[in-house]
């Protein structure tokens, strides 16, 4: 699914995915644009010490994918993010592929609004979890 879609193309149940290897350079740059330098992202000998071990990735990166899913695909170009909750089910480490997933469940026709579950999933295990609110251009 691909391409701008209006609201009266939307129906409940419609999903499309977005996937993405996270790698060094990724988690390097969204600490530079973001400002966030939590040592867990950056210092390898820092996470050691921590529950995870190892490096792990920003959440907001991962959570950026459902974004360009809603932004690219579903509904796609022309939708205007208004909310996102998010919750936090595990690490993404480097090397790992995200994919962000997200479905139609419910239709606002009065608004031109869409409600979509959103998931982020590493190896089929949710990541993050969340639903999203979105206005989407009407026909004419």
């Amino acid at each position: 699914m691909s391409g701008a879609m209006c609201f009266e193309d939307l129906s409940v149940g419609m999903s499309a995915t977005v996937g993405k290897t996270i790698s060094e350079a990724d988690i390097l740059l969204f600490a530079a644009v973001s400002t966030d330098t939590n040592p867990v992202h950056l210092n390898a000998e820092y996470a050691a010490g921590t529950l995870f071990k190892e490096r792990i990735a920003h959440g907001m990166l991962s959570a950026g994918l459902i974004s360009a899913v809603l932004g690219t695909r579903l509904p796609g170009p022309g939708t205007i993010y208004l909310s996102q909750s998010l919750r936090f089910r595990g690490p993404v480490k480097i090397g790992d592929t995200v994919i962000a997933e997200v479905e139609v469940t419910a239709l606002d026709a009065t608004r031109h609004r869409a409600t979509l579950k959103t998931t982020c999933l590493v190896a089929g295990k949710v990541v993050i979890e969340g639903e999203a609110l979105v206005q989407v251009p009407a026909r004419g």
